[in-house]
């Protein structure tokens, strides 16, 4: 299997977390009751993914069939793009949350969970989505910058593709367009994220991450509003 990431001039790529599973090496867990519970096996590192020459682009090779007396699978991989530090946000902006891919080639959970997914089919996977960079502030416990992509999905995109034998990623940065965001400097009921976008206009209604249609609108040309 090939996994290939196009990064962004200004991004670096995220070491890659592989899952492989097997219903031969069983481990016991225990239910709601105590009791014990046969389940699946599981083995997971990391790796850094190769830059391809002089490219932009960065590969991994992973084997589909680990082999061996368990028989090991490819159950799924965590892989994706951020910003390095220091990065073009500022001297004093740490790294934060990036955009992430999750692949699931079996009927597991993976290694991180979130809200949604989706299946595709067939041996090519290719996923090209858009990101904003996001730089996000925190003061309750010291004052901290955050150097983030806000995206669609909150920052990570599961796909179900159990066919899946070459996988692409194309991060599209559109690094003209910042939002910001701060959060209060106590904790007080009634107060929220402020953000602030490229237009220059604020919303502070309880959301926890950027509005992605509005930034979609302002970089299009929209009102946004």
């Amino acid at each position: 299997m090939t996994i290939t990431v196009k990064v962004p001039k200004g991004l670096i790529t995220d070491s890659m977390h592989v899952m492989y599973r097997s219903s031969i090496c069983k481990r016991i867990a225990r239910d709601s009751n105590g009791r014990p519970e046969p389940l699946d096996g599981y083995n997971g590192y990391e790796i850094e993914l190769k830059r391809a020459g002089n490219d932009d682009t960065f590969t991994a090779q992973l084997f589909v069939d680990g082999g061996g007396p368990c028989e090991w699978h490819l159950s799924n991989v965590r892989f994706g793009v951020s910003y390095p530090v220091p990065n073009v946000l500022g001297k004093d902006v740490i790294e934060g949350a990036g955009g992430n891919i999750i692949v699931v080639f079996d009927h597991n959970n993976p290694q991180l969970q979130t809200g949604s997914s989706w299946t595709a089919e067939g041996p090519d996977l290719n996923v090209v989505k858009d990101y904003y960079p996001w730089i996000h502030e925190s003061y309750i416990r010291g004052h901290q910058k955050w150097a983030m992509l806000a995206d669609e999905e909150g920052g990570t995109f599961t796909y179900e593709a159990r066919q899946a034998r070459n996988i692409y990623f194309e991060p599209v940065l559109h690094r003209d367009y910042v939002v910001r965001s701060a959060e209060p400097t106590k904790h007080k009921r009634g107060d929220y994220i402020t953000f602030v976008y490229p237009d220059g206009t604020k919303q502070f209604d309880g959301r926890a991450v950027p509005d992605f249609e509005k930034m979609q609108k302002v970089r299009l040309g929209g009102d946004g509003k």
